[in-house]
């Protein structure tokens, strides 16, 4: 197809003529409607974004954005007339459903759903078209996701949920880590379990009432139910190490024709970023006070040396783990028309925004917003992301750091002494490495193992039993006996 003077017409210029063919046809029936990216009654130009609260690890695309007012901000340089109308929803799955019908134009979700939007995008085609931009929280090893019991069940791997039915969102990345686990127990999901397809809230509801025996979900559901004494964990998503993520994605024809707002939305994603790494504790309150979730289960996820990373670059690792997701969607149904992952990723965005520092950023994992300082309690650095762990006290504006397990419980022990209130302490598991509530962890004694590791904290059953099996001298004991005996 050609041009007017014969020259071959590129993609954005047939739809901008297909653009003004269609406005010119319609105009009497689109007259007083509003649509994503249009002017409204009052000639303000509506830039619409889809996010989902509660899905804390979008929070840098999504809640904190929104209540820093970043966006706007950066959009008033851009013009003026410009605002910004949320949208919130509890799933990726509507936001894919109304980008398709161009009712929005940014959107937050995690893998699993980027990938539905990218293959129902590129099947649908034209302006329906999608591409994933920019990633807001990940974890390397996928412990983003769990499987969570009752607090009084005998199930100690996912090996004893043989029979059993779990409670998952079918497509999302919590069923999806269930599922590849539940096939390294020898276990086929379709026959030896019964999935029952449910959203989070009904899912944890069928799980206090029993009529679900293990709830598969993602952040922040898993680590929310055990802070609340309503599940244990059970398998930890860490133990599958396959990388899970959060990203942005946006509708292509709203970015070729407004790449100045595109690009303000994701410098503004990069100020939340930095404004979450440089005031942790103020974030995870700010999240706590939008979404109704706890502090602690927030800051648990999003908090210095979290088990999210937040990095807007898309990493070779996140990318190839997206290429390796596809097959499992495909076996259950989600996507049926094939995927050009290849198309569908495009950096050039996120590279402009982040500009000459963009390789070296996105070649590296390292927690931007690591642990450190000093422990005062055992008077030593901290800076080993697997053992730094940090106590938080009622009423401080900052955590204090602690070198190992066992600096830790001494932290926690002279507290205690000293009257503090603590409002919550963290830990890696020894086993993964997953960050996780001490006081919900099983904690080990191995004499052999030396005093700075006499007490070490697994997250899961199945962890601690493995220890036990290959240390003989080693027995379980509880989190207040460790905090004692440190």
């Amino acid at each position: 197809m050609k041009d007017p003077v014969g020259r071959p017409m590129t993609r954005s210029l047939k739809r901008r003529m297909r653009k003004t063919l269609a406005a010119a046809l319609s105009v009497p029936l689109l007259a007083g409607c509003t649509v994503a990216g249009s002017a409204d009654a009052g000639g303000d130009t509506q830039i619409v974004v889809g996010y989902q609260s509660k899905t804390i690890n979008t929070v840098t695309a999504g809640t904190l954005l929104r209540s820093l007012g970043y966006f706007e901000k950066r959009l008033k340089q851009v013009d003026p007339d410009y605002s910004v109308v949320w949208r919130d929803y509890d799933t990726g799955a509507p936001i894919t459903a109304q980008m398709l019908a161009g009712k929005i134009d940014i959107g937050s979700m995690g893998d699993y759903p980027l990938l539905i939007n990218g293959s129902r995008s590129q099947a649908q085609g034209g302006d329906a078209r999608t591409s994933w931009i920019a990633v807001t929280g990940y974890n390397l090893r996928g412990a983003l996701n769990s499987v969570v019991v009752a607090p009084d069940s005998e199930a100690r791997t996912l090996r004893d949920l043989k029979g059993e039915t779990v409670s998952a969102s079918v497509g999302s990345a919590g069923h999806g880590t269930f599922v590849q686990a539940a096939r390294r127990y020898g276990l086929d999901p379709g026959k030896d379990v019964k999935v029952e397809n449910q959203q989070p809230t009904v899912g944890a509801s069928a799980l206090q009432s029993g009529s679900a025996a293990a709830f598969a979900q993602f952040v922040a559901w898993p680590g929310l139910l055990v802070h609340k004494g309503q599940a244990k964990l059970l398998y930890d998503g860490g133990s599958l190490d396959v990388p899970t993520f959060h990203g942005v994605v946006v509708r292509d024809q709203f970015a070729e024709e407004r790449p100045d707002v595109v690009d303000a939305f994701l410098r503004a994603q990069i100020d939340a970023t930095e404004y979450l790494h440089e005031h942790p504790v103020e974030a995870a309150e700010s999240v706590a006070s939008t979404t109704g979730l706890p502090v602690e289960v927030v800051y648990l996820y999003n908090g210095a040396g979290g088990v999210a990373t937040f990095d807007p670059t898309i990493k070779k690792e996140l990318r190839d783990a997206l290429v390796q997701d596809i097959p499992f969607l495909k076996s259950i149904g989600v996507i049926d028309e094939p995927l050009d992952v290849g198309s569908f990723v495009d950096d050039s965005h996120i590279r402009k925004a982040v500009g000459a520092s963009y390789d070296r950023q996105a070649a590296s994992t390292a927690n931007p917003a690591a642990i450190t300082g000093t422990d005062e309690v055992c008077g030593e650095k901290v800076g080993d992301p697997k053992t730094a762990g940090e106590v938080w006290v009622e009423g401080e504006r900052e955590t204090r750091p602690a070198a190992g397990p066992v600096c830790l419980l001494k932290n926690v022990r002279k507290l205690r002494r000293d009257g503090k209130k603590i409002k919550a302490v963290f830990v890696p598991d020894t086993a993964a490495g997953t960050r996780w509530f001490a006081d919900k962890q099983i904690w080990v004694e191995d004499p052999s193992a030396g005093d700075a590791r006499r007490f070490q904290p697994f997250a899961t059953p199945e962890a601690a039993d493995a220890y036990l099996a290959d240390h003989s001298g080693a027995k379980v004991v509880s989190y207040d006996e460790a905090v004692r005996r440190a």
